[in-house]
Parts: structure tokens; C-alpha cells; sequence
């Protein structure tokens, strides 16, 4: 009886510590966003010659992106006369729960992770597709025309760019022998895999943006062709629901990228003295503003492109990767 009650201690124990820490990610992740927004604002900016943010919190606008947000939560919450309202209530959350559900296999240093789980990189794939359901559900809701369009779209588009996404990564797979995160980690010591997967590196990157509905990819929300697209009724918190899922997941698939192409935390030979979690901070904010620099570069493709683009050279050139690795593999098994 002791033992029993013991036990169920120290399970409550347990569920308040990894509570706390979740409480903890999230308001870091919360962080991120508003000042991932800002980043994109001002690098934007610079690279279009101005100013960007500079009046709300100083010259460099560090509170233009708390004002904006507490704008939208105390906007009036407007919900269409012939919209689905459950549906229409719950498609924000369905799009953003599963955004931050991915974090948690994640490993950010070699110490700093909440689930070592074997099929780490296969969670993240599988959780990570909800949220497209999220968004075709808020299309279908609205009861607009262009919100339907989106959201057909974005099915359309996540179901093109998952493919080479998930093909991408069969070679790392195949190089380490696992889908545990740590353990592709920890198959780096010797090289970082965009060095050894650079064509991997490149379909995974493409795919990315596009799973991430960014420029060049951002049909499912065109302003100029669909006035924004699947969340063309959403208003206030809700249209703030939507926007921090998709940069939670510029969160995560930047994280994503850092620990299976670039090395995680593990540094540069001779600079093995600074932090891992530097390192990692550092690759992470070059991805990010990779991100950031895509947009500003390029122009959206047309919807007929896109499709072409992800079916006939994504794909083949992810198989392709496939059939040179598994190459590339024996040879090293024979030498």
C-alpha cells in the first residue's frame, strides 16, 4: 500500500516537473515569435532599403510586436452568420496544438531534450501534417469561397512537398541506422550532413518552406490572389492563433534542420570550448535567417508551378539522393 502511494507521488512528481518545463517552452517559444517578427521585419527592411519598426520601444521598435499582439486580443472576435461555428472555433487550435506538440523530441543540447523516443524524426513528420487538417478545416468553416480555396490549396500543397520532405531524409537514415534525433546528432562527429547529404539538404530545405506556406509557397494565404486566404473571416485572436503556428513551426523546422543538417550543438573542430547550446543558438538563427531571406527575394510561383515543381524534380531528385547514398554506403561498408 506504501509502495503504491509512493509510486503515485512520484508520478505526480514527475507530471508537475514536465508540466512546468512545457510552461517554460512555451513562453520561450512565445518569445521567439515576437521577436522572430520583428527580426523579419527589420531584416526586411534593411534589405529593401528602410527603416522597418522604430517608434513603439525606442528607435529600434523592440515593442512594435507586443503592441501588435495585445492590438489583435482585444479586437472584437467575429464569427461569419453562415460559418460552421464549432468547426470554425476549434480549426485555430487544430492547426496550433500540434505546432508545439513537435518541440518535444527536439534535442536542443545533448543534455536539454524532454522525449529521447527511437522514432524521434518519424513523430515529428507524422504530427506535424495535422495541422494542415487545422487549416482545412478553417477554409471549409468560413463558408468563403477564397477561404475553400486556401484551404484546398494547402491539402493540395502539404500533401505534394510531404513526400520529398519525408524522401529527403532516408538517406541520413540510411547512414546512421536510426530515426532517433540524438543518435543523427551524434553520427556527425565526423561531419555535419549537409556536407555529406548537400542534394538531401537542398529537396529538405525546398520542402521546408513549403510545409511552412512562406514565400515562394504561401498559396493557401495569397493576399493578391485569395485577400489571405483560409483565414480570410479570422479576426482578432483567432487570426493571432493561426500566425503563432506558423511561426512556432519556423521554430521547429529551424531547430529540425539544425540537429539533422547541421550538426546540432556540436562545434567546429578547435572551438569544442564554447557552450553547445551556442552553437546550436547560432546555426539555429542562420536558418532563420535564411527563412527571412527567402521572402524577401522571391516572388510567389503559380499554383500549377508549384504542383509541377514538387512531383517532377523534388521527388526524383530525393530518389536519386536515395539510390547514391545506399551507393555511397556500401562503398564505405567495402573500403
Amino acid at each position: 500500500m506504501m509502495e503504491g502511494l509512493l509510486a503515485a507521488e512520484a508520478s505526480w512528481l514527475n507530471f508537475g516537473i514536465f508540466f512546468l518545463l512545457a510552461v517554460v517552452l512555451l513562453f520561450v517559444v512565445l518569445g521567439f515569435v515576437t521577436y522572430a517578427i520583428l527580426a523579419e521585419r527589420k531584416v526586411m527592411g534593411f534589405m529593401q532599403l528602410r527603416y522597418g519598426p522604430n517608434q513603439v520601444g525606442g528607435r529600434f521598435g523592440l515593442l512594435q510586436t507586443v503592441a501588435d499582439v495585445l492590438k489583435l486580443l482585444i479586437k472584437e472576435d467575429t464569427i461569419p452568420k453562415l460559418a460552421d461555428r464549432p468547426l470554425f472555433i476549434l480549426a485555430p487550435v487544430i492547426a496550433f496544438t500540434p505546432a508545439f506538440m513537435v518541440l518535444a523530441v527536439i534535442p536542443f543540447t545533448d543534455k536539454f531534450y524532454f522525449a529521447d523516443i527511437g522514432v524521434g524524426l518519424l513523430y515529428y513528420i507524422a504530427i506535424s501534417g495535422l495541422t494542415t487538417i487545422g487549416i482545412v478545416t478553417g477554409g471549409w468553416a468560413s463558408n468563403n469561397k477564397y477561404a475553400l480555396m486556401g484551404g484546398m490549396r494547402a491539402a493540395a500543397q502539404m500533401i505534394s512537398y510531404e513526400i520529398p520532405l519525408v524522401m529527403s531524409v532516408i538517406g541520413i537514415i540510411l547512414l546512421t541506422g536510426s530515426l532517433n534525433l540524438n543518435d543523427i546528432v551524434e553520427a556527425q562527429k565526423n561531419g555535419w550532413f549537409i556536407i555529406w547529404q548537400p542534394i538531401a539538404f537542398i529537396v529538405f530545405l525546398i520542402a521546408a518552406v513549403a510545409e511552412l506556406n512562406r514565400v515562394p509557397f504561401d498559396l493557401p494565404e495569397a493576399e493578391s490572389e485569395l485577400v489571405a486566404g483560409f483565414h480570410v473571416e479570422y479576426s482578432g485572436f483567432r487570426w493571432a492563433f493561426f500566425m503563432l503556428a506558423e511561426y512556432v513551426y519556423m521554430f521547429a523546422m529551424a531547430s529540425l534542420i539544425t540537429v539533422i543538417f547541421l550538426g546540432g550543438w556540436l562545434p567546429l573542430p578547435f572551438l569544442g570550448f564554447i557552450p553547445g547550446a551556442v552553437w546550436f543558438a547560432l546555426k539555429f538563427t542562420v536558418v532563420i535567417f535564411i527563412l527571412i531571406w527567402f521572402r524577401v527575394t522571391f516572388p510567389r510561383i503559380r499554383a500549377d508551378q508549384l504542383m509541377e515543381f514538387g512531383w517532377k524534380v523534388l521527388l526524383p531528385v530525393a530518389l536519386a539522393n536515395i539510390f547514391l547514398t545506399a551507393i555511397l554506403k556500401e562503398l564505405l561498408n567495402i573500403f
